[in-house]
C-alpha cells in the first residue's frame, strides 16, 4: 500500500519456544521512513488495541488518501469519514481488519 514499503526482519517462534512454532516472535519493518516493531502476543491480556495510538500519514494526493482509507477500512471500521475538515482540507480516521488506528490527512 506504501511506496518505499519494507518488512526489514521477521524473527519466529520455534519448537521448544513459549510462542506457537512459526507465529511472530519478533518483526520491524518501515513505512514512509518510520521503523515500526511488531510481535505476536500469546499472552492473554486484558486489553486490545485502541485508537489513543494511531498511524499518522500525510498522503500526497486525493486518489492516495481515498484508496488508503478504502483499502484500510475494508473489513474495519471507519472513526471519521473522509472528508473536509476544520483542521484538514481532507481527512479520514480509520482502524483496519486487525483494529490498528490510521489517521490519514492530505494537507
Amino acid at each position: 500500500m506504501f511506496p518505499s514499503s519494507t518488512v526489514t526482519d521477521v524473527l519466529r517462534y520455534g519448537p521448544g519456544e513459549p510462542g506457537p512454532v512459526e507465529s511472530i516472535k519478533k518483526a520491524t519493518f518501515s513505512r514512509a521512513g518510520q521503523t515500526v516493531l511488531c510481535t505476536d502476543s500469546f499472552v492473554k491480556h486484558a486489553f486490545t488495541f485502541t485508537p489513543s495510538f494511531s498511524c499518522f500519514v500525510t498522503c500526497d494526493s486525493e486518489e492516495q488518501i481515498q484508496r488508503l482509507t478504502a483499502t484500510l477500512s475494508e473489513h474495519g471500521a471507519t472513526l471519521m469519514t473522509l472528508g473536509n475538515h476544520s483542521f484538514s482540507r481532507m481527512f479520514a480516521w480509520v482502524n483496519d481488519r486487525y483494529g490498528v488506528s490510521w489517521q490519514l490527512n492530505l494537507d
